[in-house]
């Protein structure tokens, strides 16, 4: 049995998955089977796994497109490891990340049912450079808030202060995944912070404080349909929304922002001003605002 069996899900990304899959064949903890979940691809990306000559590659196959969190739910149903690791078939890992995360593990009290680490972007162009700078910056100003926890880290990841960028960072109890019944397949977006809230409500979550998961810009959804997933994911969560309001974190209030900066991105200006005025706008934040804005002007300009 492998101590880890890893899930990458995929549809049509043929030209980023090689870097994804060699990455996990590349890591120092070699006690692995990584089950590659094709979700209905048509774009030569089964030819493209064929090609690989290692037996700890399992390719499973959608006939039909179904979605990222079905697709992650099919590799968790197939996980024979003692663990499961996620992996968006557009990112990818450092060699140490299952090792490091595996010590964490090991280390951590008895009640530790998950780990994940944090992760670095790779952006191109002058405002990749500028975007990188600026999470940079503000992920050195949360450096303070709680990082590790069960329950009381509900707050933290509902306030959007906790980025564990589950589908790409996380380890956890292969048990405990299928406990929660995976991903939600419902959510269009939001499907990490809603996977690790439920992930928390079974025990400890630990923390490699190292980037060991590089993360690749290849296009967003529309600012409506991640409006959309947001209303889901508040009304999954009320409960816990309205518990965590009350110890004091602004929960809609974040996710107003978040909002805005997508439909600024857009050009939707008009949009955007109607989340801004719920939004809670800090001074760390407006750099983030500015330059979704200044997107949003390049792109109405391209377009005319």
């Amino acid at each position: 049995m492998p101590t880890v069996t890893v899930v990458i899900p995929t549809y049509n990304r043929v030209d980023e998955l090689g870097r994804a899959v060699d990455s996990v064949l590349a890591q120092t903890c070699e006690d692995i089977e990584l089950v590659v979940v094709n979700d209905g691809s048509d774009d030569g990306t089964l030819s493209m796994l064929d090609a690989y000559d290692d037996h700890r590659l399992e390719v499973i196959t959608h006939l039909t497109n179904r979605g990222a969190n079905v697709a992650r739910n099919t590799g968790i149903t197939h996980a024979d490891g003692e663990f499961v690791a996620f992996l968006d078939s557009d990112d990818s890992w450092h060699p140490r990340k299952l090792e490091r995360q595996l010590r964490r593990y090991e280390a951590a009290p008895d009640d530790c049912v998950a780990v994940y680490c944090d992760f670095e972007y790779d952006l191109d162009g002058t405002s990749g450079d500028f975007r990188s700078t600026v999470a940079e910056m503000l992920s050195r100003t949360d450096e303070e808030r709680p990082k590790e926890g069960g329950v009381e880290l509900a707050g933290e990841i509902l306030a959007d202060h906790l980025h564990s960028g589950a589908g790409s960072t996380l380890l956890v109890e292969t048990a405990v995944a299928r406990a929660i019944e995976g991903f939600d397949v419902t959510l269009d977006r939001f499907q990490d912070p809603d996977f690790l809230l439920r992930v928390i409500q079974e025990g400890e979550l630990a923390y490699v404080d190292e980037p060991l998961v590089t993360r690749y810009e290849t296009g967003t959804p529309s600012a409506a349909a991640i409006a959309r997933a947001d209303e889901a994911f508040i009304s999954k969560h009320a409960s816990l929304v309205r518990a965590a309001e009350r110890d004091g974190y602004n929960v809609r209030t974040a996710h107003n922002l978040v909002l805005t900066k997508a439909y600024l991105e857009e050009g939707a200006f008009v949009d955007a001003a109607r989340y801004l005025k719920d939004a809670r706008l800090s001074v760390r934040q407006l750099p983030g605002v500015l330059w979704s804005a200044g997107s949003g002007v390049r792109r109405k300009a391209a377009h005319g």
